[in-house]
């Protein structure tokens, strides 16, 4: 601190203060910024100093630098000037969300008694000023230390806030304070009812004269000027994106400190999905005006379909239940329901058909899930043959997102069984988007589950047997032009082999084999680092099935046991060790660090740490000329070219004694390290960004200064 003193001494004085004070007002966004972070700093730093001595309650008293820092943003607040108002509340803002530790408690109050009272006076204007940066402000002093308590006059400052800003500008002051521990209980229901305020005017101007309450009892501001952003076409939609957009945040808490009205604030979120479809036409004026506001806006749509899948996880939402299915129902029947809305309406039908298939299982409600599951199969046969690829791609992921969660229900199955969306799916394995193709393998591979691999699967015909299955994604792993869909292929053949679907040991040998195989070749660095993760799985499993002691290292009296050959055995006979040797040279460095993480592992399960403290014995090995050279090469980074992989003086990466010794003699946490020590430090170094930067602007030297 000593050291910084005679800059803080030099930027102290009068004329270094007033430079600063002026950038604060810089054309340049950067310098204004940078001129109010420093300003923080230089108070923060001058207050520091001062904590050997009791700092006085009287800022009077404080250092010179302090004191002019205060005295210019007393004086900015009071200015005529809006932006001088504007700069000092963006000054304030920074420092009171800077200052959480308990050191800053002290004086930070004493601050905040010298301004509080202009803070007031603004919220008691006509027009309030500058009503971002206030709410901004009031939001980060609640957050700091100094009002740990419920101490009133700066909660009482808080509720003047919330009832005088405008409902745009309160919002995020009013969801910031719902999400603090330590609001009051009467600030937090203040803050809600702010929020929740749109949503009552929706469902009051939908209704007829006493027909629904609304959600509020009473209102925190004038409703009348919720009314009127509603009643506009230019705020009404902004309005209530913002406002869902809070919901869904307050949804997303674990542990929200007030309770939501979620029944009617279900309601008013499926008024407004009828509004914006058309589908609900209002008799009230401001009913009226509010629909035309809002009908076919895609932005309002998504919003509500995002809150709408948040309340899935909700209680004492259940009466509702046929109502909304018949609004959910409405867009994905619709024609006109865009495709960008349509995937947010299958989103959220997907997480409520989970809560209904939830609700069922408690009070045998089992009649109105079949009937609800037959009307969606039905719209998703529909729109699996769409002309627009996205609402094929959408309707795919949809059927996957089904299938994950409602699999293991009986009424499911027999809905999903006697539509045409078995056939249809699989006819989008061929489809002409890529997308498509690949949602199309996901989903395929989902449906495997059921049609294939189920203990008692059903018989839907020969093209749903596992064997045709597996040969058709294969195919497109092969020969599909496009990395998308041989992606998801390798991922979802990964997915069966962690669920057991592929047989027998020596069945899912093969199948791996043949997998790899086809992964070592391609082109796609994202498909060989997902047969490098099907690997790992593979290794797993098998270690599980052949040792008694699963992913722990054997002992040396152990590691020439049948279990270790046989283990041996299986992974040379599935080719695994030369995809992975080879993958040590991938030019992706991923792809290299995946094969490395699971050569170590390996490596950990074949030998005791014991055994690998004297690695000359493995090299001295008749294998270990070979050994040493793979060695050499593989940290030459050209194994692909040069390991030979045969008799030819080389290590046979099929023959288990020589896997054996190259997995103790090739130092692989060297490699590892080697493979995760990243450029950065030589391609992010500053030096290196500047060169990058004065290569794209030119080199002329005024560029030079500006980037120094």
């Amino acid at each position: 601190m000593v050291h910084h003193q005679p800059a803080l001494l030099f930027l102290c004085s009068s004329g270094g203060m007033d430079v600063i004070f002026t950038l604060q007002g810089d054309p340049s966004l950067f310098v204004a910024s940078a001129a109010s972070q420093l300003l923080v700093h230089m108070l923060t730093f001058s207050l520091e100093s001062e904590t050997s001595k009791a700092l006085s309650t009287k800022d009077y008293d404080w250092p010179a630098c302090a004191q002019m820092i205060v005295r210019h943003i007393q004086e900015s607040l009071q200015s005529s000037s809006a932006s001088h108002m504007e700069q000092s509340l963006k000054l304030l803002s920074s420092l009171f969300g800077s200052c959480f530790g308990s050191c800053y408690a002290a004086w930070t109050e004493v601050l905040w008694l010298d301004i509080a009272k202009q803070i007031e006076s603004f919220l008691l204007e006509e027009a309030v000023p500058a009503q971002p940066l206030l709410a901004s402000l009031l939001l980060n002093v609640a957050r700091s230390p100094v009002f740990c308590g419920t101490e009133g006059s700066f909660w009482a400052l808080v509720t003047s806030a919330l009832e005088h800003l405008t409902p745009v500008q309160a919002g995020p002051l009013a969801v910031g304070l719902l999400k603090l521990c330590k609001c009051p209980q009467d600030v937090r229901i203040q803050a809600l009812t702010v929020l929740l305020q749109p949503m009552d005017c929706i469902l009051r101007a939908a209704s007829q004269p006493l027909e629904c309450a609304g959600l509020l009892d009473e209102s925190v501001s004038d409703p009348g000027t919720v009314e009127s952003l509603l009643s506009s076409k230019t705020t009404c939609a902004g309005l209530l994106c913002q406002t869902l957009a809070h919901l869904e945040k307050l949804l997303s808490l674990k542990h929200l400190r007030v309770d939501l009205p979620c029944v009617s604030l279900l309601r008013s979120l499926m008024t407004i999905l009828q509004f914006c479809n058309g589908f609900l036409s209002p008799t009230s004026p401001l009913g009226s005006t509010i629909s035309r506001n809002l009908i076919n806006c895609c932005r309002v749509q998504k919003s509500a379909l995002d809150v709408l899948a948040a309340l899935s996880e909700e209680k004492d939402c259940d009466t509702l239940i046929g109502s909304l299915f018949d609004v959910l129902l409405a867009y994905l029947q619709s024609p006109n329901t865009s495709p960008t809305v349509l995937k947010k309406t299958f989103q959220a039908t997907s997480k409520w058909l989970v809560h209904v298939q939830e609700l069922s299982c408690s009070n045998s409600q089992w009649q109105q899930t079949e009937k609800i599951l037959e009307d969606v199969f039905v719209v998703l046969q529909k729109r699996l043959c769409s002309p627009c690829w996205e609402v094929r791609d959408s309707s795919l992921e949809f059927l996957t997102a089904m299938v994950k969660c409602l699999r293991g229900q009986k009424e499911f199955r027999q809905c999903l069984l006697s539509s045409e969306v078995l056939r249809l799916t699989e006819n989008l394995l061929e489809d002409p988007e890529s997308y498509v193709r690949a949602s199309a393998v996901t989903a395929v591979g989902h449906l495997a589950l059921i049609t294939c691999f189920a203990p008692e699967s059903p018989l839907t015909g020969n093209q749903y047997n596992k064997e045709n299955i597996v040969a058709k994604l294969q195919e497109i792993l092969s020969t599909d032009s496009e990395g998308f869909p041989r992606r998801a292929v390798i991922s979802i053949f990964t997915k069966w082999l962690r669920e057991g679907c592929t047989g027998q040991l020596e069945d899912t040998e093969q199948f791996v084999s043949r997998v790899i195989q086809t992964v070592e070749r391609d082109l796609d660095w994202e498909v060989r680092l997902g047969g490098l993760e099907l690997v790992e799985v593979f290794c797993s499993q098998t270690i599980c099935q052949l040792s008694q002691c699963p992913y722990a290292p054997v002992s040396s009296a152990v590691t020439s046991s049948t279990p270790q050959k046989e283990l041996l055995q299986v992974f040379c006979r599935a080719k695994l060790f030369g995809f992975l040797f080879g993958s040590l040279c991938d030019c992706d460095k991923p792809v290299g660090q995946r094969a490395c993480d699971v050569l170590v592992g390996l490596r950990g399960h074949f030998y005791p740490v014991s055994t690998l403290e004297n690695p000359q014995e493995v090299e001295d090995s008749p294998a270990g000329r070979g050994i040493a050279w793979l060695q050499r090469t593989l940290r030459q980074g050209s194994l692909a070219q040069n390991f030979p992989r045969d008799g030819g003086g080389g290590v046979d990466f099929q023959n288990p004694e020589s896997m054996m010794l190259a997995l103790g003699a090739i130092d692989l946490l060297e490699l590892h390290d080697e493979l995760n020590k990243s450029s950065d430090h030589v391609e992010e170094s500053p030096q290196s960004l500047l060169q990058d930067i004065l290569a794209t602007v030119g080199t002329i030297e005024d560029n030079e200064v500006d980037c120094y």
